[in-house]
């Protein structure tokens, strides 16, 4: 990587607090407090939204119970790397609590259910840069001209592939970026590139972080879930690169519990 201004970054995925594995989260504060990224992006779903799902459960806590747990693994985070820039691309299941949904919440009530405004917890979710929940340019973090970040929108076999060609095209199609999502709960072994055929290459990367959550939730009982799993994406990129960048101007790699 040639002479640059260098930023570090790392990103995880999927909490769906108040149901995060305890295990996946120590896990992932060692691994940052190890590497010290200068950059953490959350790629969404911090909350579970089960306390406003249009599907029948038997959860009983509040919704407060999430804001709750959320802010107290953003507060770790932040305890592990203070000097970190930390960004917070919203999930679904983040963006369902503050959505239009008479289903989910009467608009009435809606106001009220802002998690920045929170009396007690709302002071940690605004130090966190906040991504709107958009299949657009104002959807994704950029992170200088190499590396891009969302939660994720489909959740297909191929999905991470195809998103990863959309996303390019709407972020204005410059060969060689690398792009980074959660969503599917299914972390890549690796930094992949896609394809347009087996033997053809085509200039775009990506990396899915997997989840942060419970391995076999309960809708999930009766369902395979065998290739979920807690990962992380660390790596560097260069912030002076041109309007034009290649692959030589970042590097990452996935680390996987």
């Amino acid at each position: 990587m040639s002479d640059s201004r260098i930023e570090t970054f790392a990103a995880c995925s999927c909490f769906h607090t108040p149901f995060q594995s305890e295990e996946s989260v120590s896990w992932m504060l060692g691994k940052l407090e190890e590497f010290q990224p200068t950059t953490f992006v959350c790629c969404g779903d911090l909350f579970d939204a089960s306390a406003v799902s249009v599907h029948p459960h038997e959860y009983e806590h509040a919704l407060e119970v999430e804001f709750e747990e959320g802010s107290s693994i953003l507060k770790r985070i932040m305890a592990v790397i203070p000097k970190a820039n930390y960004v917070w691309c919203l999930g679904n299941h983040d963006d369902n609590i503050r959505v239009s949904d008479p289903r989910r919440s009467p608009y009435q009530l809606r106001s009220l259910l802002n998690w920045n405004n929170h009396r007690e917890f709302g002071e940690t979710f605004l130090k966190w840069n906040q991504i709107p929940y958009r299949k657009d340019t104002r959807g994704v973090y950029k992170l200088g001209n190499n590396v891009c970040f969302s939660h994720g929108y489909d959740a297909g076999v191929n999905s991470d592939e195809l998103e990863t060609l959309q996303l390019a095209m709407i972020t204005g199609g410059q060969a060689w970026k690398l792009f980074v999502r959660g969503h599917t709960h299914r972390p890549t072994s690796h930094v992949m590139q896609c394809h347009k055929t087996k033997r053809i290459p085509l200039p775009w990367y990506y990396a899915n972080v997997g989840t942060m959550g419970p391995l076999k939730p309960d809708y999930m009982k009766r369902k395979d879930s065998s290739q979920w799993g807690a990962g992380m994406i660390v790596g560097e990129t260069n912030m002076s690169s041109p309007r034009r960048p290649s692959c030589s101007e970042w590097d990452a790699h996935m680390e996987l519990l």
